[in-house]
């Protein structure tokens, strides 16, 4: 029932195209786009009788305008039609162009300005097509006031809407008897399918999908059959004739247009195939390559490891842009203006909205190939300090020793001092540092022989290179010690760990010792100097000089 209210309401919109749909220039030339002339000389209007376009006229006669002229003649000839006579049609040479009569009786004129190219034969022409369509309006006039014709014609109507009917019910039962067994036979499929009683495909989602499928297969061949079911049965009469050979020559034209579209893109589309897959066997090339070097399989002096796979995604992202460069002017529609201003707007909006992006790329290409750092080190970015695990185009991933993971956006990492604690071993490890603050009554070379008794303690610092202590500072009330040591943890342990082992030996062997890791701050003179007898130089476990 739905299907049939809306088909009628379809075929009513259909019957209701005005008469001017058919008031169509069909004479242009669409091969080259007019001039200005040419423009102001084919404005007009067109002569309509009965539903069919005779002629257009251009020009302006004795004052009056093409619209005018139409419309006059328009009425003149209806009203010669209306008279009795056989209504022959003649054509007449003037002074001003061609006459077009009726029964000897003046219809209307071609004037030499009606036509768009001037000379005797061009005018003489379309005075010919005028007479000629002229003709076939008489012949659909004395058509419509003969009864016999016109009974024949409701026959041949009434037989095409039963016809109509008949295959809109088959069309329906037909699509309901295959939904039938598609359906029963996706549910039998769907059942065969389950692995382990687990559903491998959603059947509901496939049931939905052939039920809109074969839906949309239904209305698609119901709507075809009521296009041509209306376009014959306006043809039957002669007062809907015209529209009815626009409804049956629409979709001829418009598939004669699509295929010889398809057939003129052909070339360009094969070409535009040949550049795609050139560029495809390229980037096949490059990731053999690129891949060879991340491997080790093949040594390069400008490349390696660690930059081959950035360089390998650039040199991916350059093949293809060239390959879209070259293949653009071949591909479809490439040289209409919508598609030119489509590929305005997104170069605009790819300008506008990505230069962030782009700084950020850059960043995390300057980064890569300056190698400041690689995955695996140990660095320290502002004050976020951890394991470099990932380095991406945008950003910077490390991973702390406190359960953290940071991400640093690679324009932070590029602006900011990074200190590498790894570079300096040339392979897998870190350098550990601390420092403490001990008061001038220790001596400096215990102080020395501590740490560095520490470090070999804790577990993980490397014995070579051997530990070492800087005095970085004299300050006013004590020394600040400074311990540099090597780390390659025996156990997979960030270096946040092995600090904190390093840290508790320092203070086990202050301990042990007897001195105080403190910074003495004093309000007044000490009862007596804190100074190191010489006899103390070399308090235990430090070693005097062999």
């Amino acid at each position: 029932m739905k299907l049939s209210l809306l088909i009628v309401a379809w075929i009513a919109a259909v019957a209701a195209w005005p008469a001017s749909a058919a008031d169509v220039d069909l004479d242009t030339d669409s091969s080259s786009p007019p001039s200005r002339k040419e423009l102001r000389r084919s404005a007009g209007a067109t002569i309509v009788v009965f539903n069919r376009p005779i002629v257009r006229l251009r020009a302006t006669v004795l004052g009056m305008s093409p619209e005018d002229r139409a419309e006059t003649a328009s009425k003149r000839i209806r009203a010669l039609l209306g008279g009795v006579g056989d209504h022959k049609v003649t054509i007449d040479q003037v002074a001003q162009g061609m006459a077009l009569k009726i029964n000897g009786q003046f219809a209307f004129a071609i004037t030499h300005d009606d036509v768009e190219r001037l000379g005797e034969i061009a005018e003489m022409a379309q005075a010919e097509d005028a007479a000629r369509a002229l003709a076939r309006v008489i012949a659909e006039m004395q058509e419509l006031r003969d009864p016999g014709a016109m009974l024949v014609a409701a026959g041949w109507a009434g037989v095409a809407t039963l016809i109509w009917l008949a295959a809109l019910w088959v069309l329906r039962h037909g699509v309901r008897f295959i939904e039938r067994r598609a359906l029963r036979y996706a549910e039998a499929a769907g059942e065969r399918m389950r692995a382990a009683g687990t559903e491998v495909v959603a059947g509901d989602r496939v049931l939905h999908a052939i039920r809109v499928g074969l839906t949309t297969m239904l209305w698609a061949f119901a709507l075809l059959l009521s296009y041509e079911w209306l376009g014959f049965l306006l043809s039957r009469f002669p007062f809907t004739r015209p529209w009815g050979e626009g409804l049956s020559s629409f979709l001829v034209d418009t598939l004669l247009g699509f295929l010889a579209a398809i057939a003129d893109s052909v070339p360009g589309l094969t070409v535009a195939v040949v550049i795609f897959l050139l560029a495809r066997m390229a980037d096949g090339m490059a990731r053999s390559f690129f891949d060879g070097v991340q491997t080790g399989r093949t040594h390069f002096t400008w490349i390696d490891r660690d930059t081959a796979p950035p360089t390998r995604r650039l040199a991916t992202i350059a093949i293809w842009l060239f390959a879209i460069a070259m293949a653009y002017p071949y591909i479809p529609g490439a040289q209409t203006d919508a598609f030119k201003g489509l590929s305005v707007l997104l170069g605009l909006m790819v300008s506008v909205g990505a230069s962030g992006i782009v700084g950020q790329a850059a960043s995390g290409l300057i980064l890569m190939y300056t190698r400041t750092f690689r995955p695996g080190e140990y660095v320290r970015v502002s004050d976020n300090e951890g394991t470099v695990i990932a380095m991406g185009l945008f950003t910077t991933r490390v991973r702390t020793g406190m359960g953290e993971e940071l991400t640093l956006p690679n324009s932070m990492v590029l602006g900011t001092v990074t200190r590498n604690y790894s570079r300096s071993l040339g392979g897998a490890g870190y350098v550990l540092d601390t420092a403490v603050t001990i008061g001038y009554d220790a001596p400096w070379r215990q102080v020395h022989a501590m740490l560095i008794e520490a470090a070999h303690r804790t577990d993980g610092v490397m014995p070579d290179p051997t530990p070492m202590v800087f005095q970085t500072a004299l300050s006013d009330f004590y020394v600040e010690y400074r311990l540099v040591c090597h780390a390659i943890p025996s156990a997979p342990r960030p270096r946040a760990v092995v600090l904190s082992m390093l840290h508790a030996s320092i203070q086990d062997v202050f301990n042990e010792h007897g001195v105080q890791i403190m910074s003495p701050h004093y309000l007044g003179d000490p009862a007596r100097e804190k100074v190191v007898p010489p006899a103390q130089w070399y308090a235990p476990p430090a070693k005097p000089p062999s």
